[in-house]
């Protein structure tokens, strides 16, 4: 196989290249990636000389469809997108243009190679929220599309592009939403790795208003191997709904049994880490913010034997080990992170 992997310097991108070299040693894996903020050359440090890699934006079509002529590029897996809610709502234009008419670019590049599988990683954000005091109720893939963010919004746009050309043109596609993914790589402005670094340098941690919204986490091992088995058992030919013939390719999600409230989150980080919950400063809630997220991942279960290896509390515990072990790699991307932070705590509850 000659795969291409976009975004793959980025969180889970970069985990997904390694993980993906690692189990098929023999493919030719290619990264195309911009190389923003979020996306660091350090993520592939230990295999970059085994891979091919190319700087470049998958909004510039000339590029992007060179480098998958050169590659003979036969499996594309998008990863690559603007992801930070905060940012999309200071400066949605740059979410726009990444992940919906990036995605465009690549599907237009995927309909002129009609051989090319092509996967696309989206997220449970494009679903809304749900209720806090309905915990029974979960996304599952028939769930509506209720984007309350931009930065959901362009995610939910991309995913009904990707739609629209599996119809329109018969491309070979599937799409997956997963759930908030932990676990090494994750650049420090993310809740988790933000509460890391800061409890490590004794900061206050800022914890958006009540701090009771419930994510649904999955670590990012688990999350790669789920696209994996989409790739391998990815339904992709036509199928049929209600009663209609669709060439829809198939969607799963993709959740982790690690539903908590970000409370929970950053009180178990302080408690591993031996740090005082006074450290905690509850902010102004962010706007539009959604209270609850859930998926239910059964069918991925049913049709793919996909499963998430260990609870939420192991895998929280190793990553938080992850981070005290790699102090060097996150140092650098303290300052970004820090600026947020501080932006937060001007607005103390």
């Amino acid at each position: 196989m000659n795969i291409l992997i976009t975004g793959g310097a980025g969180f889970i991108g970069s985990n997904f290249t390694r993980y993906w070299h690692k189990k098929f040693p023999n493919d030719t894996v290619v990264v195309y990636d911009k190389l923003t903020y979020a996306g660091n050359m350090e993520n592939l440090t230990q295999i970059l000389n085994e891979i091919v890699f190319v700087k470049g934006d998958i909004c510039d079509k000339e590029l992007f469809a060179r480098t998958v002529k050169e590659n003979k590029i036969d499996t594309i897996v998008h990863f690559a997108a603007e992801t930070h809610v905060d940012r999309s709502i200071y400066k949605p234009e740059d979410f726009i243009m990444t992940n919906v008419v990036g995605t465009y670019v690549i599907l237009e590049v995927v309909r002129a190679n009609p051989n090319i599988r092509f996967h696309h990683v989206s997220t449970d954000e494009v679903l809304g929220s749900l209720p806090l005091n309905q915990p029974e109720l979960k996304f599952t893939e028939d769930t509506p599309y209720a984007p309350k963010s931009p930065y959901s919004a362009s995610k939910a746009g991309s995913d009904h592009l990707v739609r629209a050309y599996i119809n329109t043109y018969n491309i070979k596609a599937t799409i997956s939403n997963c759930s908030n993914n932990l676990g090494p790589y994750c650049f420090v402005e993310k809740l988790i790795p933000l509460t890391i670094s800061r409890a490590l340098n004794n900061q206050k941690i800022p914890v958006y208003g009540s701090g009771l919204q419930v994510r649904d986490w999955i670590y990012v091992d688990d999350h790669c191997r789920g696209i994996e088995l989409i790739l391998q058992k990815g339904k992709i030919g036509e199928t049929c709904r209600t009663g209609e013939a669709s060439k829809t390719g198939e969607t799963y999600f993709l959740g982790g049994d690690g539903e908590r409230e970000n409370i929970w989150i950053i009180k178990e980080i302080l408690r591993l880490l031996n740090k005082p919950e006074s450290l905690i400063v509850h902010v102004k809630d962010r706007l539009g913010h959604d209270e609850r997220y859930a998926m239910d991942y059964s069918k991925a279960k049913r049709e793919l034997g996909f499963a998430p290896q260990k609870p939420i509390s192991e895998r929280l515990a190793e990553t938080v080990q992850w981070y005290q072990d790699n102090v060097a790699w996150w140092q650098a991307q303290k300052p970004i992170a820090d600026k947020l932070a501080e932006k937060y705590l001007e607005k103390v509850l």
